[in-house]
């Protein structure tokens, strides 16, 4: 019997489910082990096998979709937050509620990535301390230990499925329930689960539509006086009713609240001004090109886009020679995720046409769109302010690469 053909190691496993406890554990384990194509000059290129080359681009094009998450100076700033938040809240021996986070910032700014990393350390440390074990559990029993929680609201979300998803993620059984009984549930979940930190991404998807509608702030209410720490993320939190609406200083960076005003019919109309003083609210801002250290800022992070870059034409200075990195941040306004979507596209097409290098001419071929975002809800204010560009038409190029065209398996004559 013929051995069994092995799997290239750059093909993708099962998908990730991040919003179940199993989902989110292996996330914990390999979100940082993709091993990258290796570099390869032209020379090498080219004494490569038609088979071996089709190959080596697979592997790139699969380097180029999965570009690292690089940290910048704003992604370490809110990752050094949160990360600290949950640690003072799971360290604390008192009863009393847990500060939480709200991260805040646009479409495409790698908040989701930025938390969910700085938590995937916390929950390993935590794990190795207690021995990979929940410290409160029966005797006899081999409890689910879930240090933290990552759930995402639906689109449209209300109290009760956001609470459905959150005893999603424990694979709890909810069927028939109230919302008493669901907030109930949930808390017995965390107990339970010894969970030290919930993750509720997309947080704004919770609409406030009545004056007299405030269950979205007595649930948020019910989960602080949890022994958790919350941590909510979303777009537009200052403005979305959650917090008093408020405006950013434009010298200290913080946020100004204005103050409580008479809200009618609410029976809660401090809630907003609990949340306010019981959450940190940090932002997740963009690159920024009008200081030396901004622009500092933005060619390290390009710097590190090359070294990722497979290629066969050297990629140093591909990104930050000349004026490309004013260019690049024109077409992106310095939103990471426009960038990375830039990119691999880019250096999708300077393979298919043999170019093997990111250059104005190229990019200027195609614009980055929304639909290149599918995972951003546009009613939800995620999707990122791209700007207009007219794309140029294609330039027809001589000697493209074939490497990706299949032309089948190969037919003998039969004489």
């Amino acid at each position: 019997m013929s051995p069994r053909p092995t799997t290239p190691s750059f093909l993708p496993g099962p998908a990730v489910d991040r919003t179940v406890c199993e989902g989110w554990r292996r996330w914990c384990k390999t979100w940082n082990d993709f091993v990258p194509a290796p570099v390869v000059t032209a020379q090498e290129f080219a004494r490569m096998t038609p088979r071996q080359r089709r190959f080596y681009n697979l592997y790139r094009l699969a380097t180029h979709s999965s570009l690292p998450i690089q940290a910048t100076p704003m992604s370490e700033a809110v990752a050094r937050t949160v990360r600290a938040r949950a640690e003072d809240g799971a360290f604390s021996h008192k009863a009393g509620t847990r500060a939480g986070v709200m991260v805040n910032g646009n479409g495409a700014q790698g908040k989701t990535e930025t938390v969910c990393t700085a938590l995937a350390a916390f929950e390993e440390e935590w794990l190795a301390l207690h021995h990979y074990m929940n410290p409160d559990s029966m005797p006899g029993t081999r409890d689910l230990v879930a240090p933290v929680a990552y759930v995402r609201c639906p689109v449209k979300a209300t109290p009760i499925s956001t609470c459905q998803r959150i005893l999603d993620f424990y694979g709890e059984d909810y069927k028939g329930m109230r919302l008493e009984d669901l907030v109930r549930t949930v808390k017995t979940s965390i107990m339970e689960h010894a969970t030290k930190a919930l993750v509720i991404d997309d947080i704004t998807r919770l609409k406030l539509h009545r004056e007299a509608d405030q269950d979205v702030l007595d649930l948020i209410r019910e989960m602080m006086s949890m022994p958790v720490t919350l941590i909510l993320v979303g777009v537009g939190i200052p403005n979305s009713g959650l917090l008093r609406e408020g405006r950013r200083d434009p010298k200290t960076k913080e946020w100004i609240f204005q103050p409580v005003k008479d809200r009618g019919r609410s029976p809660n109309e401090h809630a907003a001004s609990q949340h306010e003083r019981r959450f940190e609210l940090v932002d997740l801002d963009p690159f920024h090109y009008d200081t030396s250290h901004g622009i500092a800022a933005w060619a390290a992070h390009l710097r590190g886009l090359e070294g990722h870059l497979r290629l066969l034409n050297d990629t140093e200075g591909m990104l930050t020679g000349e004026d490309m990195p004013e260019y690049l941040f024109a077409r992106t306004k310095g939103v990471v995720g426009v960038l990375e979507k830039l990119i691999q596209r880019g250096c999708r097409l300077a393979v298919e046409d043999g170019s093997e290098r990111l250059t104005k001419d190229l990019l200027n071929q195609f614009t980055v769109t929304p639909d290149d975002m599918p995972d951003l809800d546009a009613g939800s204010g995620e999707q990122p302010d791209i700007p207009p560009h007219k794309s140029a038409p294609q330039k027809r190029r001589k000697g493209r690469n074939t490497v990706f065209d299949d032309n089948g398996p190969s037919r003998k004559t039969v004489g």
